[in-house]
């Protein structure tokens, strides 16, 4: 029963019990199948249009819920779930919604047949732990075993839902190699991939098939004056957050002047306050100026004097990447601790070379050789803004997916998998329980079954045949001591059949799965746990005071 109460001073509604968990299952269910249609080799894309009418045609999840206006709170915590699996893992992000979405829809109806809500947190969260271990210790296989193809194969499996899957052999190693490129080891003796160093630029025309990889990090802006030489070598860099341009007068200071030249003098020492900062800049040895803001034309003389590269108007982001990379130091001011304006030598980053080359129409400028970590760039090539953006966001999940496997070093095998043979270990597992969390880990196991069943209907196949010769084989894998290899079993979604797909080089990395188990539980705990819903009126009487 709904109890709907409102008490007399406060403006608002009190929803409670089954109708709130109903509701948020609705909403949540509502998102998930919005973003359901996309999973897969075969998913479908969406095109999202704001309210400025900007288009967006796309199949990651993160970005299709980040576009859609949630209004409902429960409906939110999905979006959410979208975005923490996009940035811990960087792919996997419909499937995370839609394994949350049916968790929730199932808890639903055990609540509904009078258990507990929190035995069926329990039996999840039992299950999730079981799921997370069952999945590291029996289905993941070491990376060493399968060499670099393994993370061309992961990198394709990741690519093989996106627009650019036609092309897939020839990204995923563009891919491969701008994660290997960027390689480094940091203090502790831990080898990394900041994949960040890894700058993509777009440029139109030709074909996605023309695009490529450079090493150096590219700026997407051209030297600032004609004059600058095109190659300066070695560099050293000076990044700036500041103006180069003619000093003003602060806002709100008055100056009288009584003799008319004085004020010639005024105007002269303000031109010369700007000489005299580019002077110290140049007698520090910096030859490459970058600068977040602008930098006029009085200003560029000096440096085409002093035969230097300036660029101005640099993005924040690819100056601290810049900075990064060549172990600069951003200056956002020349004032030291006495008032007195300078600038340290030390505060310069070193690269081989900075180079300007033309790309299609746009000149870039090419930082080369850079001293503490490689930076590499990605340019890629496409028929009109829309494709490129979408292989960005593609190359986006495959750069992160490829960065996981080499860091985690395990993978498992995809097409849904993973998703059957957990579902048939945990229903198995549900059976030995004596305790009430039997029901809900019974229920957890066939949620996971949602993966092979979308992924077949997307397919256009028969899901209900296919999800039950997958489950099958999963089960004869873990009950029969010489049929373990059938444990990678997973569906064939071009043929309609089922194969074995660590060899067919459908694979993903381990971690992949467990956080999405995990991220998925805790998100359908999360609204499992609501019961009440308190939603205040706004008060229009304190407007109008």
């Amino acid at each position: 029963m709904a109890v709907v109460a409102q008490t007399p001073d406060i403006a608002g509604e009190r929803q409670s019990g089954q109708d709130v968990r109903t509701q948020n299952v609705v909403a949540c269910q509502a998102v998930a199948n919005i973003v359901k249609s996309s999973l897969g080799p075969v998913g479908l894309d969406k095109m999202l249009v704001d309210d400025i009418g900007d288009v967006t045609i796309t199949n990651d999840g993160a970005t299709i819920l980040k576009m859609l206006e949630v209004e409902h709170p429960a409906a939110k915590v999905l979006v959410e779930l979208a975005e923490l699996q996009d940035r811990e893992v960087g792919d996997g992000t419909t499937s995370v919604v839609i394994v949350a979405a049916e968790l929730l829809k199932r808890a639903n109806d055990l609540v509904r047949n009078k258990i507990h809500p929190t035995s069926i947190i329990s039996g999840y969260r039992l299950a999730m732990r079981e799921a997370c271990k069952y999945v590291e210790e029996k289905l993941a296989v070491k990376v060493e075993k399968l060499g670099k193809d393994s993370l061309i194969n992961c990198a394709k499996t990741s690519m093989s839902s996106k627009l650019i899957a036609g092309d897939s052999d020839f990204f995923a190693v563009l891919v491969v190699d701008a994660v290997q490129a960027v390689k480094m080891t940091n203090a502790r003796g831990e080898v990394k991939y900041p994949i960040k160093g890894i700058n993509i630029l777009k440029a139109h025309g030709k074909s996605a098939r023309d695009s490529f990889l450079m090493n150096g990090y590219a700026l997407n802006t051209g030297r600032a004056a004609q004059g600058m030489p095109l190659r300066v070598a070695p560099a050293r860099i000076a990044c700036l957050d500041f103006n180069l341009q003619k000093t003003k007068m602060q806002l709100g200071v008055q100056v009288l002047v009584t003799d008319p030249r004085e004020l010639e003098k005024i105007r002269q020492r303000e031109a010369d306050m700007t000489k005299e900062r580019i002077e110290k800049l140049l007698k520090a040895g910096a030859n490459v100026i970058l600068t977040t803001k602008g930098i006029d034309d009085m200003a560029l003389k000096y440096f085409v004097e002093a035969g230097a590269i300036a660029v101005r108007r640099v993005r924040k982001e690819d100056m601290r990447h810049v900075a990064k990379a060549t172990g600069a130091t951003l200056v956002s001011t020349f004032a030291d601790m006495e008032g007195e304006e300078t600038f340290e030598p030390s505060f310069l980053g070193y690269a081989d070379e900075v180079v300007e080359e033309r790309i299609s129409d746009d000149a870039v400028v090419m930082i080369k050789g850079t001293k503490t970590t490689s930076a590499v760039t990605l340019i890629l090539r496409g028929a009109n803004d829309h494709m490129l953006d979408e292989m960005d966001r593609a190359l986006h999940d495959a750069l992160s997916i490829v960065k996981r496997t080499l860091e985690s070093n395990t993978v498992v095998a995809g097409g849904g998998a993973v998703e059957a043979a957990l579902s048939v270990y945990l229903e198995y597992l549900a059976t030995t329980l004596g305790s009430r969390e039997q029901l809900a880990i019974a229920e957890f196991a066939e949620s996971l079954l949602i993966i092979p069943k979308v992924l077949s209907v997307n397919a256009a196949k028969d899901a209900t045949e296919l999800v039950a010769k997958l489950r099958a084989y999963h089960h004869s894998a873990q009950t029969k001591a010489d049929k373990k290899h059938l444990s990678s079993m997973g569906l064939d979604l071009s043929q309609g059949k089922i194969r074995n797909n660590l060899e067919a080089g459908v694979i993903e990395p381990a971690m992949s799965k467990v956080k999405i188990i995990q991220f998925a539980t805790e998100a359908a705990i999360t609204i499992l746990r609501i019961d009440d819903m308190i939603k205040l009126v706004k008060d229009e009487s304190q407007n109008e005071d």
